[in-house]
């Protein structure tokens, strides 16, 4: 089993910054071999913010290229999302995403999870 618990999320002015953090944690995960963060705002479709594989290849979003910066910890496994400049736009539910292989020698799987997501409000 492995839980994502995200943090960070909350009411900002535009222009502001955030900072998102999710943890994994579980008893038996191998390797954590890619790391994301999604967003879904009211009356949208689930949409792709950044992801950071392994071997440290990035890929953002347009919307938030420039912006945001996405970055991952192996050791603590953790993925972080620095958020400038923020906007109205960016109102959304943010979900963080991991593709974990899980298990024990010779024993092993690997399946995405998902965090409960948090909630981030740009607000004048």
């Amino acid at each position: 089993q492995v839980q994502l618990a995200e943090s960070g999320g909350g009411l900002v002015q535009p222009g502001g910054t955030l900072r998102l953090s999710c943890a994994a944690s579980g008893r038996n995960i191998f390797k954590i071999f890619a790391m994301a963060w999604y967003r879904q705002a009211p009356g949208k479709q689930r949409e792709l913010v950044a992801s950071m594989t392994a071997a440290g290849h990035i890929r953002y979003g347009d919307p938030v290229e420039g912006r945001f910066t996405i970055s991952r910890d192996n050791a603590k496994k953790t993925v972080d999302l620095q958020m400038n400049m923020l906007e109205l736009e960016d109102t959304a539910v943010y979900y963080c995403k991991m593709g974990v292989t899980t298990g024990t020698l010779p024993n092993l799987t690997s399946n995405d999870y998902w965090g409960q997501g948090t909630q981030v409000t740009v607000s004048s």
